[in-house]
């Protein structure tokens, strides 16, 4: 059988399956145990009291049709209903037209039919009038009879206080079972949260603690964590000293063509110089991305505002365009400031003029960078987020004085924080739109 459909219906958090394998065996345990004692315990013992019953109330009638007068009946009743704990009234009052018991008197259903089965006599039954007591009419040879006795002699005596027990001790269960689940779990939590910040670029403290397998799983995330942090800095370390080694000879290079003729060829060797140049600081940026700077609190409407500002007064058509929300969140600024800069500086380099909007929404922050120039094919989006990645003519990403890192650059920014990149088309202005998000 396939029960997919359930999924839809199940907690989507751990805490609340847990809770459910936890509680549901104790309810499904409850409602098994009630059945059982209202069957085989509540119904028959009520059966055989109320069988033995019967045979008490036959042999009663069988004293009473024996006499010979109803004198003689009346005085076998009297001799006999106190041995036999009944209350016997002959003639008997008025009696009912049909045998009353409220609906959920599960063990009086069981009384009637016993009592009507085994007394054929038996004229009516009322278990509503007194619900302590059971009122019998009977068809005798001189009159009716009227027996009442206890209910107590047909049924058990407070059958609601095993239910009520049990209620109470399966809450009790129930509770300390949940405190239990959530000291357990604390651990995956933290865990969990330890993980995220990561994610996002944030180490936070965290310490593996709880279950065996918990501690296996936290040691195993620390290690991770120093083996990537190890690798980070062991990679700065490495371009920077990479990117000392290459200046030494391109400042060689340099000083050799400054005191040649100047030509054409001294003109284009000098040219492949700075272009190497560029092309270092640019990959050394790449590397080195997600060190720039620590993370702080930071409105990022105000940070926007500051880049477009400078953006503006070095000569490009960029300005502000839609705004919502406020705030602040945890995020580089100088990263992120970098990254928006190759974002701005990539649109004024493939269009004329650029629009950054701001969307700060409740968990998450989207700046959008738009332009009105040639936009990149849907089936070459994802590739054009790769390093030094070249595209086709419509949109090159080294055409220009760029090298092909801008957008690489700003998708690695916004990975470090737990967000990405996002290429589309631009409704506004119909050329690119970028779409950076982050996290809240």
């Amino acid at each position: 059988m396939n029960f997919g459909w359930l999924k839809h219906y199940m907690p989507r958090g751990l805490y609340g399956r847990a809770a459910l394998i936890l509680l549901l065996p104790i309810i499904v345990l409850q409602i098994a145990v009630s059945l059982v004692f209202i069957q085989r315990q509540f119904e028959d013992v009520t059966l055989q009291m109320t069988r033995s019953l019967a045979l008490e109330i036959g042999f009663l009638l069988e004293e009473v049709d024996t006499s010979g007068s109803l004198i003689e009946a009346t005085a076998r009743i009297a001799r006999l209903s106190g041995p036999l704990e009944l209350n016997v009234e002959i003639p008997a009052i008025e009696s009912p037209e049909s045998n009353a018991r409220v609906f959920y008197d599960l063990s009086g259903r069981v009384v009637i039919e016993t009592l009507t089965e085994k007394i054929p006599a038996l004229r009516a039954v009322d278990l509503v009038s007194d619900s302590r007591r059971v009122q019998l009419w009977l068809d005798s040879r001189y009159d009716d009879i009227y027996v009442s006795l206890s209910r107590r002699r047909v049924s058990a005596s407070n059958p609601h206080q095993f239910f009520v027990l049990m209620v109470f001790v399966g809450a009790v269960m129930s509770v300390v079972a949940v405190l239990f689940l959530r000291n357990q779990l604390r651990p995956i939590r933290r865990l969990s949260r330890a993980a995220e910040a990561f994610g996002k670029g944030r180490i936070v403290p965290y310490k593996a603690t709880g279950a065996t397998e918990v501690r296996l799983a936290g040691s195993a995330f620390l290690d991770m964590r120093a083996r990537i942090e190890r690798h980070i800095e062991q990679r700065t370390m490495m371009l920077s000293g990479v990117s000392h080694d290459l200046r030494t000879p391109l400042t060689r290079l340099k000083l050799g063509l400054s005191m040649l003729d100047k030509s054409e060829d001294t003109q284009a060797l000098a040219k492949d110089v700075e272009d190497m140049e560029r092309l270092l600081d640019e990959f050394l940026s790449f590397a080195r991305s997600d060190a720039l700077d620590g993370q702080m609190e930071t409105d990022p409407v105000a940070l926007v505002r500051d880049l477009v500002d400078n953006a503006a007064r070095g000569g490009g058509d960029v300005q502000v365009g839609t705004v919502t929300g406020e705030g602040v969140l945890m995020l580089r600024p100088i990263a992120v400031t970098r990254a928006l800069e190759n974002l701005v500086g990539n649109a004024l380099r493939y269009g004329s003029r650029a629009v950054v909007s701001i969307h700060l929404m409740e968990r998450a922050l989207r700046i959008s960078v738009e332009d009105d120039g040639p936009s990149i094919p849907e089936n070459r989006r994802e590739e054009a987020l790769k390093p030094f990645a070249r595209l086709d003519a419509a949109r090159n990403q080294n055409r220009g004085p760029g090298v092909g890192l801008g957008l690489s650059i700003a998708n690695d920014i916004a990975r470090s924080h737990g967000g990405s990149l996002r290429l589309s088309d631009s409704a506004a202005l119909g050329g690119l739109k970028v779409d950076f998000v982050l996290p809240r």
